[in-house]
Parts: structure tokens; sequence; C-alpha cells
């Protein structure tokens, strides 16, 4: 018998014992709603409304056209992905996920991206975002906002690692036309062989084409992104919620207890302290609750393992963030699988840099110097961290112009080396 043959009944069997378990925990199921939408609503839902609003109107407006023209010649030959990916892997950095996951279905929609380019981007742009990052797990649940630097340092540098490794995924399929057909020419092409102002131009001509083809006023943009960034965070917000009181009941049930146990003897084999079992547990369905726990295990933990936890919870996102990207991915024919194995490597190389960045970057006095930085304090669940996080956004975007401004001049001066 096949899995898509017991998979319907066996998903229907979970969801029932769920069920009675509800009707025998009814205090305990509705607790852990109400922990899942404070969560949603004190964290999520300010930190990630703006930028659902946002990028959809930067897309209508043709914004993200004109950055998929000017980051072609960096993007392409890094990630094996278009220019837009330049953009939608800023966002992704800034606002966390799943902005990455929603802008490359919008632009799988648009046909700016093939399959295997929407696969690659994906799974590299979705990461924790700096408020969460820096606010709530350092400060707020390890109570040291040193660790911040080693963190993201961790988070994102494997972030960007997984970005390259995925550019040999589907090298195979796109050598083979019939195998990815849905590759448009619309991505302006012919952008990337320009060079310095001509390439320039032809960006703001791919702008103004897109704009022409929305053909919505301001102000209809702005209805339609609210409308659909609300459903959107509706959707979000409810599977937080549902994945809370999963966790509830299966602690209820004695499942969860058992699991830890199992855990526990797995980190121990690997040379870990099997007390953060708990937290890596925890981490599996639900990041926040998965950071918080390992920001509050037992003292008696060294500090490096605990952050490598937080670090590896934090890049593998959750069960319930999965979710939230596979709702999104479907229907733009995306496959959840690449996305699941990136998440399971970016994990494991962010809790492998802490240990080997632990001595370099703790014990350099870098940390204690990161503390000192306004960049420490600003991102916090509020409407300065929101200000700092567009700000962040404006300046990865203007390095990333620049650099690739910068490589036909390069590539130009290298040119004229050889031939002398």
């Amino acid at each position: 018998m096949t899995f898509k043959k017991i998979g319907g009944p066996l998903l229907g069997f979970i969801l029932a014992g769920c069920m009675l378990l509800m009707l025998l925990h009814p205090e305990a199921s509705l607790a852990a709603a109400l922990r899942g939408l404070a969560i949603w609503w004190d964290v999520l839902f300010p930190s990630l409304f703006p930028f659902f609003v946002i990028s959809e109107i930067m897309l209508g407006l043709g914004i993200v056209h004109l950055f998929g023209a000017l980051l072609d010649p960096l993007m392409r030959p890094l990630f094996g992905i278009s220019g837009s990916g330049g953009f939608v892997a800023a966002m992704g950095y800034v606002s966390g996920y799943p902005v990455g996951a929603k802008l490359t279905a919008k632009l799988r929609e648009q046909k700016l991206i093939s399959r295997i380019e929407g696969e690659r981007l994906v799974a590299f742009t979705t990461s924790s975002d700096p408020i969460f990052l820096l606010g709530a797990v350092s400060v707020g649940f390890f109570r040291d906002a040193s660790l911040g630097l080693i963190l993201a340092l961790a988070h994102y540098g494997s972030g960007l690692m997984v970005g390259l490794l995925m550019s040999f995924h589907g090298r195979k399929e796109q050598k083979t036309p019939t195998q990815d057909p849905t590759k448009s020419s619309s991505d302006v092409p012919s952008a990337p062989a320009k060079q310095g102002f001509g390439r320039i131009h032809a960006a703001l001509l791919a702008m103004s084409e897109a704009r022409r083809k929305d053909g919505r006023s301001f102000g209809e943009l702005l209805k339609g992104a609210i409308q659909s960034s609300l459903q959107l965070i509706i959707v979000v917000g409810g599977l937080v919620v549902f994945f809370n009181v999963l966790m509830e009941l299966l602690a209820r049930a004695g499942i969860l207890p058992s699991l830890f146990s199992l855990a526990g003897s797995l980190v121990s084999l690997v040379g870990g302290p099997p007390e953060l079992a708990q937290a890596l547990i925890s981490g599996l369905f639900e990041v926040t609750i998965g950071a918080r726990s390992a920001g509050e295990a037992a003292s008696s933990i060294p500090l490096q393992f605990k952050v490598a936890a937080a670090a590896f919870i934090l890049s593998w996102g959750g069960l319930s963030v999965h979710a939230q990207v596979a709702s999104i991915l479907n229907g733009t024919g995306l496959r959840y699988l690449p996305f699941l194995t990136a998440r399971l490597i970016h994990a494991v190389l962010a809790a492998g840099l802490v240990v080997l960045l632990w001595k370099p970057v703790m014990g350099s006095g870098l940390s204690s110097a990161w503390v000192s930085l306004p960049a420490s304090t600003a991102f916090t669940p509020s409407a300065s961290g929101v200000t700092a996080s567009l700000a962040l956004l404006s300046l990865i975007l203007a390095v990333a112009l620049l650099v690739s401004l910068l490589i036909p001049v390069f590539m130009a001066m290298l040119r004229l080396m050889r031939r002398s």
C-alpha cells in the first residue's frame, strides 16, 4: 500500500485524536491557543504585515522589475537566480519568514522566474528577521545582547552558504528545455548584457513596462495589497495557534516527553548536552517556543551549546513556518522537498558556525563592541524596529546594486589586463 493511500486515513486518525484530546483538556487547549494568538498579535503581525503590504506595492509599481534588471549580474553567477531574486533575498532576510516565500510565489505567478529558480530562491531566503533574532532571542530569551552578533553571523552566513549550494539544484533539468518550459522572456534578458547607463536605462524601461501591464491606480494597488496581506497574515496566525495547541495536546498525551527522551539520547550521541532535547523538539514544531526553551535551559549547560541550539532552531524554522511556506507555494508548481532539504542544511550549518565562531567572536571583544552599536538595540518588536528594518533593507539593496554595477567594470578591466 502506497503512502498516498494511507496518508488520508492516517491524517484523519491523527486529527480525530487531537479532537478527542481537546475535549479531554479544554482549558489547556484554550490557554495554548491564547498563547499562540498573543505571539501572532504582539510579534508577527506588527513585524510582518508592513512588509507584506510594501512588497505587494513594490511589485505593482514595477520596482522589483527595476532591481531585477540591475541585480542580474550579481545574482545569476552566484546563486543561479535572475536578478529579481536579489530583491526577494533582501526582503526575506530583513523581514523574516515567510516573506521570502510570498515574494517568490508572486514572481512565479508573474513568470519572472522558472520553477527551478523559484525552488532555489525560497530555499535560502526563508530566514528569521533581525527584530526577532536580535530583539526577542538575544535580549528577550537569553538576556544577553552580545549574543546577537554571533547569532546573526551564524544564521545569515549559513543562509548565504545554502544559497550557493542551492545553485547546483536542478542543473540537469535546466539543461533540458522541455523540463523547464515556464522560463519567461519577461525577465529582462537583455538588461544584463548592457553596461553602465545602458543597463540602468534598460532597468527603467522594464519598470515602466511592468507598471503599464499592471495598470492599477495607486489606490487600487494599496487596497489589493492590504487585502492579500491580511489574508496571508491570518493564515500565518492560524498556523501559529494550531501548532501551539498541538504541542500542548502532545504534552498532555505524554507523547512530547517521550520525544524529549529520544532526542536527548540522539543529542548525547553527537556529544551535546541531552538537556537541550526539550528546546530542539519544541523548535521542531514552533520556532518561538524552541528558541525560548534554549534561552531558558539549565544554567549548567555551556552557553555556546544553548546558542548553537537556538541557531539550529532559527534556521530550521519549525513545522509552523514550514506549513506557512507550503500553503504559500501551493499552486505555484514549486516543490516542498528542496525547501525541506535546504532547511535541514541551513540548521546544521548555523549550529556548526556558532561552535566554530564562538571563540573568535566571543573571546576577541567583538561581542562587547557589538553591544555599543545602535544596531544591537534598534531591532525591537516596535515601530522603531520596523524603521530599522527598512533602513537595513535600503542598505542591503544599495550595496547589492553597487556591487552589481561594478561587476562589468571589473570584468572589463580584467580583459584589458589579459590583453596587455
